[in-house]
């Protein structure tokens, strides 16, 4: 299993149940895809370095998890149609 990170922005119009049921809904897709998260870091509200759907500011999550190769696909595919997602990216961490 590879070392994976998967960051979120989250619409930050949103209530703080609805943010946190987002997030839940990224971590069932990754578990979904085989994964194991092993942390998430909340960032907070952020500005936006440019404005996304008229919105100038967003809340920051990044996820850290263990995967087999071929999930983080299947998870970015997952969350490219979640509502409430501004901008998402998934990367592999290096090993050291």
């Amino acid at each position: 299993m590879k070392k994976y990170e998967l960051a979120l922005v989250v619409n930050a119009k949103i209530e703080d149940d609805a943010r946190a049921a987002v997030v839940e809904k990224a971590k069932e897709y990754i578990t979904r895809a085989g994964g194991t998260v092993t942390e998430v870091e909340d960032w907070g509200k952020k500005k936006l370095a440019y404005e996304i759907q008229k919105m100038n500011e967003g809340f920051y999550y990044f996820i850290q998890f263990d995967a087999e190769p071929d999930a983080p696909a299947q998870v970015e595919a997952d969350v490219r149609i979640m509502d409430n997602v501004l901008r998402f990216l998934c990367v592999k961490k290096d090993e050291a």
